[in-house]
C-alpha cells in the first residue's frame, strides 16, 4: 500500500462519496480520485492533494502550469519549457543536440505535481511544474509566496468531446451519453470544468501580476501574442533581437502540433504507463460539433451562461 495513501486513508475515509461513481470522493468543493480505490495508487489522486498541502514549499521563482484535464495542458508545458529553457536549447528544429521536446514527452520534460515521483524528488521540476489541483486547494504556499500560475481553458464543448476521445484510447470506452451527463453535473476527476476555471479566472483578476488567464482558442488564432505574453509573464521576455530573429516563430513550431504528435509517436511516459502519443489527437477549435448532438451543446451552453453569469468572460468558439 502507498504510503501516502495510507496516511490519510483516515481522512479520506471521512469524505463523502457518489453511490453511482465510488472512486470518486468529494473534497474541498471537488470531486477527486482517491487512491485507496484504485489500488492503492496515490497518483493524481486525492490523497497526494492532501501531502501537497500539508509539505510542499513553493519558491518564489517557481512557475507553476495550472488546468483543468483536457484543456491543452500538453501545449502549455511544451510552450513554456521551450520558453524558459531556449538560452540552453536551441531552437533550430535540424540542429544539434535536438531539442528536448523533439525526443521527449512535455509530461517527462514539466512533472505534474500530484504524483508519488515528485514527492519524493520535487527538486527534478527545476522549478516549473504543472497541476491541475484546483485554486482553491492549492497548498498555501502556492498562493502565499510570489510565484507565478498560468492557467489555461478551453471552451467546454471541445474538453467534453476531448475526454471522450481519451477514456476510447484508455480502452475504457464510455458512452458519449454518459460521458455527457457526469461531465455536465462536474462528476469528473477534479470536479466541475466551470468551478475551477471561474475559481482560476477570478484569481487572475484579483491578483493579475501572480496569475496568467489564457484561453486555448487565444492561443490558436494568435499564437505570436499569447507566446511573447506568456514569456513576459514568467519571467523571461522576449529581446528586442528575438523579435526580430525569429526566435518566437521557431517556438511556435517547435511546440507545435505536427512536431510533437511526430517527436511523440509511439513513446513512453517515464511511469511508463501510457504511451504518449495518448495526449495527441487532433489539436483543433470546434471539432465537438462533429460529435455532440445539438441539445447537447445547447445543454452546455446554458450551463457555461448560468455559471458565468455576472462575469466579464466568455468561452472561445
Amino acid at each position: 500500500m502507498s504510503i501516502i495513501v495510507e496516511r490519510y486513508k483516515d481522512k479520506v475515509s471521512t469524505l463523502p462519496t457518489n453511490d453511482e461513481n465510488q472512486n470518486l470522493c468529494m473534497y474541498e468543493g471537488f470531486w477527486h480520485v482517491h487512491g485507496f480505490y484504485i489500488n492503492s495508487k496515490a497518483d493524481f489522486c486525492v490523497e497526494v492533494i492532501m501531502a501537497l498541502q500539508d509539505d510542499f514549499q513553493a519558491q518564489p521563482t517557481d512557475v507553476f502550469l495550472t488546468s483543468h484535464p483536457k484543456t491543452g495542458t500538453t501545449w502549455l508545458k511544451a510552450l513554456s519549457f521551450a520558453i524558459l529553457n531556449r538560452s540552453k536549447f536551441k531552437l533550430d528544429l535540424g540542429s544539434l543536440p535536438h531539442h528536448p521536446l523533439l525526443t521527449i514527452s512535455p509530461h517527462d520534460c514539466v512533472p505534474f505535481m500530484e504524483t508519488e515521483a515528485f514527492l519524493n524528488n520535487p527538486s527534478y521540476a527545476n522549478g516549473l511544474m504543472a497541476t491541475h489541483i484546483p485554486y482553491t486547494s492549492l497548498p498555501k504556499s502556492i498562493i502565499s509566496s510570489d510565484c507565478r500560475i498560468v492557467y489555461v481553458c478551453r471552451n467546454p464543448k471541445d474538453v467534453l468531446t476531448s475526454y471522450w476521445h481519451f477514456f476510447r484510447k484508455l480502452n475504457t470506452p464510455i458512452k458519449l451519453d454518459d460521458g455527457f451527463e457526469l461531465f455536465s453535473r462536474g462528476m469528473n476527476h477534479y470536479g466541475s470544468f466551470w468551478d475551477h476555471v471561474i475559481g482560476y479566472y477570478k484569481a487572475s483578476l484579483e491578483h493579475p501580476d501572480k496569475v496568467l488567464f489564457l484561453k486555448y482558442e487565444d492561443l490558436k488564432k494568435d499564437p505570436e501574442s499569447e507566446v511573447k505574453k506568456l514569456a513576459k509573464f514568467v519571467g523571461n521576455p522576449f529581446t528586442e533581437e528575438e523579435k526580430y530573429d525569429g526566435s518566437v516563430q521557431k517556438i511556435i513550431k517547435l511546440c507545435g502540433f505536427e512536431n510533437l504528435c511526430e517527436a511523440n509517436k509511439g513513446g513512453e511516459q517515464t511511469s511508463k504507463v501510457l504511451s504518449d502519443d495518448i495526449y495527441f489527437r487532433k489539436g483543433v477549435v470546434g471539432d465537438s460539433v462533429n460529435y455532440l448532438t445539438t441539445e447537447m451543446i445547447q445543454t452546455l451552453d446554458k450551463i457555461t451562461k448560468e455559471k458565468c453569469d455576472g462575469l466579464d468572460f466568455s468561452f472561445g468558439a
